[in-house]
């Protein structure tokens, strides 16, 4: 068996409301356009379920099955069920992931990696950047001044892909 390929990520945090998801759609076509396959992790805090009852993958899980695949042509999906067993880690997450060139993470605000803040002025919520060292430039639709990092402008997807492509050269230099 070969060596796993190395993943570079990229976070991409904010409050709810802040437009994360429509940064990341938008991001996802400049990076693939540059060459780069990616993929992405999504962090939910809310206890969401990709399965509906009644199905029989539901039904497999109720009845305490640990791990439940569902597949078609077209694509596959695992379920693993953790019971009691706590939120698994990123680094755990990212394992499990198939190796791409960049893995784009959705959340994981207090995890130790180089994120992305999406900030907007109009969800009412304070910037997370002065409380996370990690944060390496904010994306906002406004001009902040008074950030130390670079402000990107949330509504260029091309420019704040290659904003990560150059750090992520950096990184990897």
């Amino acid at each position: 068996m070969g060596a796993k390929k190395s993943m570079q990520l990229i976070g991409i945090v904010g409050w709810s409301g802040s437009g994360k998801t429509t940064l990341i759609a938008g991001l996802l076509p400049e990076l693939i356009a540059r060459g780069h396959t990616v993929s992405t992790l999504k962090h939910a805090h809310k206890n969401f379920d990709i399965d509906k009852p009644g199905k029989d993958s539901f039904r497999h899980r109720e009845a305490g099955a640990t791990e439940v695949m569902i597949c078609t042509g077209s694509r596959w999906a695992l379920m693993h069920e953790l019971r009691d067993e706590g939120e698994v880690p990123l680094e755990q997450l990212v394992e499990k992931m198939t190796p791409v060139d960049i893995l784009v993470v959705e959340g994981f605000k207090s995890h130790a990696h180089a994120k992305i803040e999406v900030y907007r002025k109009s969800v009412g919520k304070p910037l997370l950047q002065p409380a996370d060292p990690h944060i390496i430039a904010v994306a906002s639709d406004e001009p902040l001044p008074s950030v130390p990092v670079p402000v990107l402008d949330i509504n260029d997807p091309a420019s704040v892909a290659r904003f990560i492509l150059d750090h992520l050269n950096r990184q990897a230099a």
